[in-house]
């Protein structure tokens, strides 16, 4: 049902500290009608050219600022996941992306306070690097 805002088009970008290339990252809102605590972040799926990336790379951030790994948001109840603002979805990959078109899905999942199941969405794109 909120497909469409798993992974922002066109904020797949490669991600530079100093003058090394440490990963990629892209954005995403949340699939839900109301903010949650990072605490209720289920889990987050990204997968480059049908090859998944392996969960302890991916990093998350609320605000692009304070970055989080996946096992680290499990206790993170002072940052929240604002509706309408763009969660960042980093992975550290030295290197980034390669230069050229590369497929692209992520999949976000979410618990809720109202909702007894984990609920989430996943979305596909083709990206320019």
């Amino acid at each position: 049902m909120f497909d469409n805002y798993v992974f922002t088009e066109g904020t797949c970008k490669n991600v530079k500290e100093g003058n090394q290339i440490v990963g990629f990252e892209l954005e995403t809102l949340i699939t839900y009608y109301r903010s949650i605590p990072c605490s209720m972040i289920e889990d987050i799926k990204v997968s480059v050219d049908n090859q998944e990336v392996p969960r302890e790379v991916i990093r998350f951030s609320p605000d692009g600022e304070e970055y989080f790994t996946l096992d680290e948001l499990e206790t993170v109840t002072s940052y929240k996941w604002e509706y309408g603002e763009q969660g960042h979805v980093r992975v550290m990959q030295e290197d980034g992306l390669s230069a050229g078109d590369h497929e692209v899905s992520l999949t976000t999942i979410i618990r809720t306070a109202y909702i007894p199941v984990p609920f989430g969405g996943t979305k596909v794109r083709t990206v320019h690097i």
